[in-house]
């Protein structure tokens, strides 16, 4: 099994329905890349015609990768959120995890869309620049959100919500969501388990989004990925991308694993 669960690069070989043409670049993210079948760490990598999304007009190959799964997945839970009401006017959206992969790209999205948006992290001391860099208005560390208040609810700080972390702050998050928000549930940092109730939901309408990048509809993938070729700013991408080669990756993932990274990595095999 080879690794990798995004990948971009060019067309060497299409199929002969003509969807796609030799030279082509194009892009693959979940489908079980990388996990179910080999994946991107690889010089070439024989896919599903139906996995394959163009590159987007405006991106290049290393600035997709730098999205990746995680920019995705942001994507997603923003459009998730528009569709459900959630716009800037309506009132401050708090992004857990904030200097994670799924939190740095949703932080650079929404403040580029008019949002104001808190981030919540562990290490406020640590990352507070970068946040307020990409694009944090204001920080709060995620004890905040980590322990149980004991109450059914509390009092309503957040219009909408992009939550990667899960478990009680998830459970914190929508005792605190204001009348008819939103959050977007999409990861489980903290834990699978939520313990709630339904208050949330009969007495202020709100909602709880679930977001799946994995098996995601072709036509939200690709309206998805065309979102982000337009609602990033570049320059800001580009500064927190690292390039490495693929002997560099353990490295690189000690390093992660550890919380020594900020930014997105990008793993380049012609280095």
């Amino acid at each position: 099994m080879v690794p990798g669960i995004d990948l971009a690069g060019i067309v060497e070989e299409a199929d002969s329905i003509g969807t796609y043409h030799t030279g082509q670049p194009v892009l693959v993210t979940g489908f079980g890349l990388g996990e179910q079948v080999s994946g991107g760490y690889s010089g070439f990598a024989r896919v599903k015609p139906d996995w394959v999304i163009p590159v987007p007009k405006g991106l290049s190959s290393q600035q997709c990768m730098s999205i990746g799964t995680a920019g995705l997945t942001s994507m997603l839970s923003l459009l998730a959120l528009e569709n459900h009401g959630v716009l800037p006017e309506q009132g401050p959206i708090l992004v857990t995890g904030a200097a994670g992969g799924v939190g740095s790209i949703a932080i650079l999205i929404l403040s580029k869309r008019g949002y104001k948006v808190t981030g919540s992290s562990g290490r406020i001391e640590e990352h507070g620049k970068y946040l307020e860099n990409i694009g944090a208005s204001e920080l709060i560390n995620r004890e905040e959100l980590s322990k149980p208040s004991g109450k059914p609810l509390d009092s309503e700080r957040w219009a909408g919500a992009i939550d990667s972390v899960g478990g009680e702050t998830l459970a914190s998050i929508l005792r605190q969501t204001r009348y008819g928000g939103s959050v977007a549930a999409c990861g489980l940092a903290g834990g699978v388990s939520l313990s709630t109730t339904v208050l949330p939901f009969i007495l202020r309408g709100v909602n709880l989004l679930g977001i799946d990048s994995v098996m995601c509809p072709r036509v939200l993938r690709e309206h998805a990925w065309n979102r982000l070729s337009e609602d990033l700013e570049l320059e800001k991408l580009d500064s927190l991308t690292q390039v490495i080669s693929l002997k560099e990756i353990p490295n690189a993932a000690e390093d992660i694993l550890s919380g020594k990274v900020l930014g997105r990595i990008v793993v380049d095999l012609n280095l």
